[in-house]
């Protein structure tokens, strides 16, 4: 039986924020762009939390909450050092490492380096290096496999620490509201909201073919969680899906000469990025967001791969003008742009044979 732990630190940006500058210390504090820049939050503090404002809400909103709320400028590179710092303590106890993301992991340490046979003890040990090391908080899920460990992980944030034995799985998921299922996000909450599914109580009933008919291949995922099952191995080589680079403007871009300049700036980190990861591309992806906050993309597929050798602009510069712009007079917007983004997925490693399977129907 595996013994997989989810560490997920708390409010990590707000808290590295808080940890570095004593005066954000027990006040509300959001990292993001300040309302004039029409920014929006990136990380709450707990103290925000306590005002409804969390990540991804326009600061705007967050300020007619709390009109009190303390602004901080993300310092990316600070997180990524703690981040690093924070791995390295994961890799003493086990490889089987699988980073989510820069607050995040997966661990297996059903066979660890210290040779501890209690999962729930390593979980202590990691927390408390952690916090020697960096000053910062993480709360740990522990259980057998990785959906019910990052269940456990959210349970008693923040500091907590949760774990969730074999024979507690099923009145624990039957127990979940079913927004809480990690994997179920807003649509998929209301499409099971209309089908009478609120908890895990109610999933569990269900047939796989009948979650299936609903909600297609996820439905096979979603019937083996509601029974607190799930034998995805934590991946140590996880492979990234996508490479991207968005930027938000303020004022927003009016003319297409505005637009191509930040593209092409936007495309430049699109290339370094690549060329740090050693993968090239072959689907790019526009995303482009209007100032009345709608938002559409635009894709395309290419034979031959992009690689960090190979000129984004005119081809994300090309979507733009076909697919995003519109007529309008005199080189003018109709409407004006606050977000522009560029994505490349369907990655393979720089090296690898340059090809995709195309489709033979004609």
């Amino acid at each position: 039986m595996r013994k997989i732990l989810h560490i997920d630190m708390d409010a990590f940006y707000a808290s590295v924020e808080q940890r570095d500058f004593p005066a954000y210390r027990g006040k509300p504090l959001v990292v993001g762009g300040r309302p004039e820049q029409r920014g929006a939050v990136a990380a709450a503090s707990y103290e925000a939390r306590r005002y409804g404002i969390h990540s991804a809400m326009p600061s705007r909103l967050a300020v007619q909450r709390c009109p009190e709320l303390i602004f901080a400028r993300p310092r990316f590179e600070v997180y990524k050092e703690v981040s690093q710092q924070i791995r390295a303590i994961f890799h003493r106890y086990t490889d089987l490492v699988e980073p989510l993301s820069l607050d995040e992991a997966y661990l297996d340490v059903t066979v660890n380096a210290l040779g501890e046979p209690s999962a729930l003890a390593i979980a202590r040990r990691i927390k408390a290096d952690i916090l020697a090391t960096t000053r910062l908080t993480a709360s740990a899920g522990v259980s057998v496999n990785k959906f019910l460990a990052k269940m456990a992980s959210g349970q008693n944030k923040p500091d907590g620490l949760t774990l969730i034995l074999p024979e507690q799985a099923a009145a624990f998921v039957a127990a979940l509201p079913i927004e809480k299922f990690h994997g179920i996000g807003q649509v998929t909450a209301r499409k099971m909201h209309a089908l009478g599914i609120a908890t895990g109580a109610d999933l569990q009933p269900w047939a796989e073919a009948d979650l299936v008919q609903h909600f297609g291949k996820a439905g096979r995922f979603y019937y083996r969680v509601a029974q607190g099952e799930d034998d995805r191995p934590v991946n140590p080589n996880r492979i990234r899906k996508s490479i991207g680079a968005e930027r938000s403007f303020s004022p927003d871009l009016t003319t297409m000469a505005a637009m191509v300049e930040a593209l092409e700036q936007v495309a430049n980190d699109v290339t370094r990025r690549l060329r740090e990861q050693h993968r090239r591309g072959h689907t790019l992806t526009l995303k482009v967001k209007y100032a009345d906050y709608r938002q559409i993309t635009r894709s395309r597929t290419f034979a031959e791969a992009i690689g960090p050798e190979s000129p984004l602009l005119p081809w994300a510069k090309d979507m733009l003008l076909t697919h995003c712009n519109g007529p309008a007079p005199a080189g003018q917007r109709r409407q004006p742009v606050r977000l522009l983004g560029i994505t490349l997925s369907n990655l393979t490693p720089v090296g690898e044979p340059d090809y995709v399977q195309l489709s033979l129907k004609v």
